[in-house]
């Protein structure tokens, strides 16, 4: 998992709206975005952990396999998070806990590179 909510805090922070809606999309079948506690890095271990077992990287299981072995586990693991978020903005930021960050979760073996679309409306 990758956190990048600074990343959403500083596009936020320089469109200069104060207040609206922030839709953030990844345009990727084989990861997904997620809001999740930032505070405790076993957080993101644990879940990492059990998407292991809901989609692991056993070949044997699966059919497609067109871009390596980790492929579908990739895709079954984005099909049960999100390829978007909604965030409410107000006074400049987007309104997160206080222990929340939002995280680029890669669901492949390696590192790809990855195109998240970022939209920003209001006043």
């Amino acid at each position: 998992m990758v956190d990048i909510t600074d990343r959403i805090c500083g596009f936020v922070s320089e469109s200069g709206i104060t207040d609206g809606l922030l839709t953030v999309f990844v345009r990727h079948t084989s990861a997904s975005l997620l809001i999740q506690e930032n505070a405790d890095p076993d957080v993101q271990a644990d879940i990492e952990r059990f998407f292991s077992r809901l989609g692991p990287w056993d070949p044997t299981l699966y059919r497609h396999a067109a871009e390596g072995p980790d492929d579908m586990p990739a895709h079954i693991r984005s099909a049960l998070t999100q390829t978007s978020l909604s965030i409410p903005v107000a006074g400049g930021r987007p309104v997160l806990g206080t222990w929340q960050g939002i995280y680029l979760y890669e669901h492949r073996e390696r590192p790809h590179r990855r195109h998240l679309v970022i939209h920003l409306m209001g006043a």
